[in-house]
């Protein structure tokens, strides 16, 4: 005798568990507590066997013949259905989830860059509360597209930035067999629109005069006002400046060593220092303490200060400065490179001073430093800047450019 839907949904528990059959070695199974389950009894090979079929009511009564009925067949051609289930569930158990995969990636692949922890940081922030425990082979692209615009929604930039963390720790999950191929192959990333903002002579007083650090009325933290002095004064990146070490440092060569591992090009970077940095960085050390970083923080004093610091810095206080128009640390970098060009520094020694690789067959051999010439730039940057400020400054001797003529 078969069963209705309506008998399984009346039966009662019991003191103890029992079993009703339903047909052919299907049972259901009621335990004290209440609960039902679905369970297949068979013989293979002469062994008796058994394996579950599923949960009552999530497993309906003609779903859990469905199940049956290929568990029968797979019986009838040689197969040991509760076999092939228990191995696929131990597969399911082993495969990783999206937080192993994110372990995996960091300890392969983003620990060793200079952007890794960052990288990290915004996998960690939007990906990981949504995916942790997610099996990494279960996240499909739209799963991904789907976050993607949720991100995008508070942050257009970050959102690529965010979407292009994806793509490749998905391409890393494929190439090391974490999953069979990547689903955001081909994801295009939203065009974005290219920031052109250089600060004029009158906002570069303004700014110089708000990091002054006797002008209270400008509250930012005063390691990070000398931070953003020295990013207008060398033209390195936000974070290379505010990872800055003292052991980087050479005064009696009088330059910025930064290591390969802190640059984006994985290069190392020799910064001249010149008499303005050179004041920066002694009033750097009254904060820095016994830290051996320069700019040190105040939140986790063995840390220096994140690039976030100083970009929360000017976001919030451009405003009270008197100019019209928001501005970034990365606008500062801009500036300095713009006003190289302005006092004829030639292109290829304006973009070794900020760190770029030479572009082409130069990259690969031409391998010429360019100290000097870095030196004579900047120097001639500094004494453009005390201008524009109307500082009286005593420069060193700095032998001047040839002026590049239209």
């Amino acid at each position: 005798m078969t069963l209705t839907d309506l008998q399984v949904r009346k039966m009662r528990p019991e003191n103890h568990r029992f079993e009703i059959l339903d047909q052919a070695g299907l049972y259901i199974r009621v335990a004290p507590s209440g609960r039902k389950s679905w369970i297949f009894r068979y013989l293979f090979n002469g062994i008796p066997r058994r394996m579950q079929l599923g949960v009552f009511p999530a497993v309906s009564l003609a779903e859990a013949r469905e199940k049956h009925g290929a568990a029968m067949t797979d019986v009838q051609r040689g197969i040991d259905p509760g076999a092939v289930f228990q191995s696929e569930k131990a597969k399911r158990k082993a495969q990783p989830t999206f937080a192993d995969l994110l372990e995996e990636f960091w300890e392969i692949e983003l620990k060793q860059k200079q952007t890794g922890k960052e990288r990290r940081r915004l996998i960690e922030k939007d990906a990981v509360p949504v995916w942790k425990n997610r099996k990494a082979d279960s996240i499909t692209r739209r799963d991904a597209v789907l976050l993607v615009d949720k991100v995008r929604q508070r942050a257009p930039v970050g959102a690529n930035r965010f979407q292009s963390v994806l793509v490749r720790i998905f391409n890393f999950a494929a190439e090391r067999g974490i999953i069979e191929a990547s689903p955001l192959v081909g994801l295009r990333k939203t065009p974005e629109k290219t920031r052109s903002r250089v600060l004029t002579d009158d906002e570069i007083r303004r700014l110089w005069e708000a990091l002054d650090l006797q002008n209270t009325a400008i509250d930012i933290y005063r390691v990070s006002k000398l931070a953003l002095k020295l990013l207008l004064l060398t033209g390195q990146r936000p974070g290379e400046v505010c990872g800055m070490a003292w052991d980087e440092i050479d005064f009696d060569e009088g330059f910025w060593n930064i290591p390969a591992r802190r640059m984006k090009n994985s290069e190392p970077q020799r910064v001249p220092l010149l008499p303005m940095a050179l004041e920066v960085l002694e009033e750097a050390k009254i904060y820095s303490g016994d830290s051996k970083f320069v700019f040190r923080s105040s939140h986790k004093p063995e840390n220096p200060i994140i690039r976030q610091s100083i970009t929360k810095a000017l976001s919030r206080h451009w405003a009270e400065m008197g100019v019209t128009e928001a501005f970034t640390p990365h606008d500062l970098r801009r500036t300095v490179r713009t006003r190289l060009a302005e006092i004829g520094i030639d292109d290829v020694i304006a973009e070794r001073v900020l760190g770029h690789k030479l572009g082409g067959i130069l990259a690969v051999y031409n391998r010429y430093p360019y100290d000097v010439e870095k030196r004579q730039a900047l120097g001639l940057w500094e004494r453009r800047l005390a201008e524009i400020l109307g500082l009286s400054k005593t420069f060193p001797n700095v032998i001047p450019f040839e002026a590049r003529h239209g």
